[in-house]
């Protein structure tokens, strides 16, 4: 068994899909209409075979709160490996990107923690 989609809660689609490709360099993989929505996932380009990002509508009424509590607790909704988090820290707070965590070495594992835009903090890691 393996992880196939996962998904992060937006709150407007196209937003979160020009924040998730044209920030953070993921590839769109599906786009398929549901009504007013669409099934929309993303890749990483270095795995388009790999685990989906679901950029699923926040609609649901018990999303916002959900969110919402999360963000004021400064808890991410999700986790990103990169290879060097300092260096990704400096390319996406070139390009604008807000972070409510800077680098932050925790023994063998260093992390931050930014706004993807669309009601997330987002937390990228690298493990030694």
């Amino acid at each position: 068994m393996k992880i196939h989609v996962t998904s992060v809660f937006v709150d407007d689609q196209d937003k979160a899909l020009r924040f998730y490709t044209d920030v953070l360099g993921f590839v769109k993989k599906t786009e398929v209409p549901i009504g007013e929505h669409r099934w929309l996932t993303v890749v990483s380009p270095e795995d388009p075979d790999g685990t989906e990002l679901l950029l699923e509508p926040d609609g649901h009424p018990a999303v916002k709160p959900y969110k919402t509590a999360l963000v004021e607790d400064g808890i991410p909704a999700t986790s990103f490996a990169v290879d060097d988090v300092p260096a990704e820290f400096e390319r996406l707070r070139g390009l604008g990107v807000h972070f409510t965590q800077e680098p932050l070495e925790m023994g063998p594992v260093t992390t931050a923690v930014f706004d993807d835009t669309c009601g997330n903090l987002i937390q990228i890691v690298h493990s030694a």
